[in-house]
């Protein structure tokens, strides 16, 4: 049976060098206690099973761990299980790892609840928003997004049921990330009991064990023995990597997705077998490869030949995610081309060879403006790291950088910028003030966003009537847009329709909302997409088309044949109306009434503006043909082409003209 460090037992020989970091001897156990052989020689495998011991010390004895692990150290779907074994989640505590992604999350779930043996959703589960795979009786690994556990915290301030807080992935520093730990630091000065592991793989350790350090700040004075050192310990876990060749453009090029193209091709010809992993932007650069490719494959079939495409972005269905995990063929070439998602958490064990475009699709928002911009921005070098460590996890890899070494040395930022300083905070806010926190500039934020951002969040929620002139949650309106798990913005038009009598059009709008995008983009079928949009277009816009829809959908029987027909994703239909089942029920426990209009678009349209009117544009009469302006700030802004209205700008503009002159 292997030896784990008990709490509360005879210490190994261990040393603690004083600052918080460990020398160790000897961390070598010995063999398995789990039935499953062949999955436990896998565990002992990894690198991070032989700082097990390590591990267990340090969170015994210190109320935060920072550990700094590798890409490919088993971090991840470790330390969660070592700390089981080790009695963390005994008398009925649980044991929670947050990750900032819910792809992340559901695969990590399921890879530890197959290496423990047990069926996912019992011992080991996972929440995410509108779907919670878990049972409070059984479930003692519980995996979640950040967000999440913001949201447990409501109804829990002080998370009494976690005896562990593992808080993964934290160098991709979101909103959520830095929200938590300013929390869960406060959560500590309540409840020195908790513990808090921080996980990441580029992480500056340095600064987030000063952020944690509430040694010299405690009001007992010194550290009582019965505690944990408030003093973080860090402690660096060597990855299982292989070494990477970084090869390099010699010229910086234009259009790095044909480059990212040609490159595949080039890779597929003259390397030995192996994966490919290709990092591009966003679902329409993804597509656009894919379409590629393919058509290098029909088309010229010796240089494409045997390949398997597989593409990698969050608004693609669980199914299709799934396919990145599928063993290659034998006599295959996997090619999977990703977003940023794949950067960090998933494990794709076949890649040998990473294409790196050196950009990624990153939100910025402009408080002045009140405009937040989905934007291609250049990487960092952490990121580019990232990216390059995932080509040496099964042997000696290759990764392509699709720019020059003096960009990368002389030009490339360090760090990216944390989303916490280039994101609209209206959501952050909300969930501070049904907190109880009321002093937002008080708060200890591990990096401060900008005073204008706050302000304007302030701004917002005051007009939406969620805060009142002390900017305190109004009641009971405030109080139940903070209980309903979306936007400010969407819970105020929930709200409002409840009201207006249209409640049941808008959680179906509100459910679609929620969701990326319910349409199949078709490759080569764009025409074709158009015209099913057309089929269900409403001149009142996007929000009474998706009625159209969801109306059609229910007509058809739920049927997949139908929605294949229409280019609508049949799962994500399915999850919209799971969405909004669940939304139901949050309106019932709250005691808001569910009403329908029976068709009064009018009043739907309402609703919508009620919530939706901080973003009102006038059209310009004189200006370029489809022009609007913010009324707020007096913005440029266009529609979007992914509307329904996009391809009938000119009719509209002509009727709103014609309008205006009557």
């Amino acid at each position: 049976m292997s030896q784990f460090w008990k709490p509360g037992s005879e210490r190994p020989r261990l040393v603690d060098d004083g600052e918080g970091g460990v020398f160790f001897y000897s961390a070598t156990p010995s063999s398995s206690r789990f039935g499953y052989a062949s999955m436990e020689k896998q565990r002992q495998r990894l690198p991070v099973f032989k700082y097990r011991t390590a591990i267990l010390y340090l969170v015994e004895n210190h109320a935060t761990t920072i550990i700094v692990g590798e890409t490919g150290s088993g971090k991840t779907t470790q330390i969660p299980q070592y700390l089981k074994e080790a009695g963390w989640a005994e008398g009925g505590r649980m044991i929670a790892c947050t990750q900032p992604r819910r792809l992340a999350v559901q695969s990590v779930a399921s890879r530890v609840a197959e290496e423990m043996g047990v069926k996912l959703g019992e011992e080991v589960g996972y929440t995410i928003r509108f779907e919670d795979l878990t049972n409070p009786d059984l479930t003692r690994i519980k995996f979640l997004t950040d967000g999440m556990l913001l949201r447990e915290m409501m109804d829990d301030p002080l998370l009494t049921k976690y005896s562990i807080i593992m808080v993964d992935e934290a160098h991709e520093r979101s909103v959520s990330t830095d929200l938590l730990f300013g929390l869960l630091k406060k959560i500590q000065r309540r409840r020195p009991d908790l513990r808090l592991i921080i996980s990441s793989a580029t992480i500056e350790a340095k600064t987030l064990a000063s952020f944690f350090d509430t040694s010299k700040k405690s009001h007992v004075g010194t550290d009582k023995e019965s505690e944990p050192k408030k003093v973080p310990a860090m402690l660096s876990v060597e990855g299982r990597g292989f070494d990477v060749e970084i090869h390099y453009l010699e010229e910086s090029v234009s259009d790095y997705l044909q480059t990212a193209v040609s490159t595949v091709l080039a890779i597929h010809d003259q390397e030995p077998a192996g994966d490919i992993l290709v990092f591009l932007t966003g679902q329409d650069d993804i597509d656009a490869a894919v379409q590629l490719l393919t058509e290098e494959n029909e088309n010229h079939g010796r240089h494409a030949s045997g390949l398997t495409i597989v593409p990698l972005y969050s608004g693609l269905p669980r199914a299709e995610q799934d396919l990145v995990f599928y063993p290659t063929p034998k006599g295959k070439r996997k090619i999977v081309i990703s977003t940023n998602i794949a950067e960090t958490s998933l494990t794709l064990e076949g890649v040998v060879y990473v294409v790196d475009s050196g950009f990624s699709k990153q939100r910025y928002y402009n408080p002045i403006a009140d405009i937040e911009n989905l934007i291609v921005a250049p990487i960092s070098k952490a990121s580019a790291r990232q990216r390059a460590g995932r080509a040496g996890r099964v042997r000696s890899g290759k990764c392509y950088r699709l720019y020059t070494e003096e960009y990368y040395i002389k030009e490339m930022m360090s760090e990216g910028t944390p989303e916490m300083q280039r994101s609209n905070l209206v959501s952050c806010v909300i969930q501070l003030k049904a907190l109880g926190i009321d002093n937002i500039l008080g708060f200890d934020w591990p990096v401060l966003p900008s005073p204008e951002a706050i302000i304007r969040a302030l701004e917002i929620l005051y007009s939406l009537d969620i805060i009142d002139e002390d900017a305190k949650l109004t009641s009971p309106t405030g109080f139940q847009v903070a209980e309903i798990p979306m936007d400010p913005m969407i819970s105020k038009m929930i709200l409002s329709a409840s009201s207006l009598g249209c409640t049941e059009e808008i959680i179906t709008i509100a459910a679609v909302l929620s969701i990326q995008s319910i349409w199949v983009f078709g490759r080569g079928a764009q025409k074709e997409l158009d015209e099913a949009k057309l089929r269900f277009a409403a001149a009142e816009g996007d929000h009474i088309t998706y009625l159209n829809i969801y109306k059609g959908f229910l007509h058809s029987g739920k049927s997949a044949q139908w929605c294949h027909k229409n280019f609508i994703n049949y799962q994500t239909m399915k999850k919209v109306i799971e969405i909004r089942e669940q939304l139901k029920k949050v309106l019932q426990r709250m005691g808001v009434s569910l009403k329908s209009c029976d068709g009064d678009t009018n009043i739907v349209r309402k609703a919508v503006t009620a919530g939706f009117f901080a973003y009102a544009c006038r059209l310009e009469a004189f200006g370029p043909s489809g022009l609007y302006k913010t009324v707020r700030s007096s913005e440029d802004v266009y529609i979007h082409p992914s509307s329904v209205l996009f391809r009938k700008v000119l009719m509209f503009s002509y009727i709103l003209l014609s309008l205006f002159w009557a």
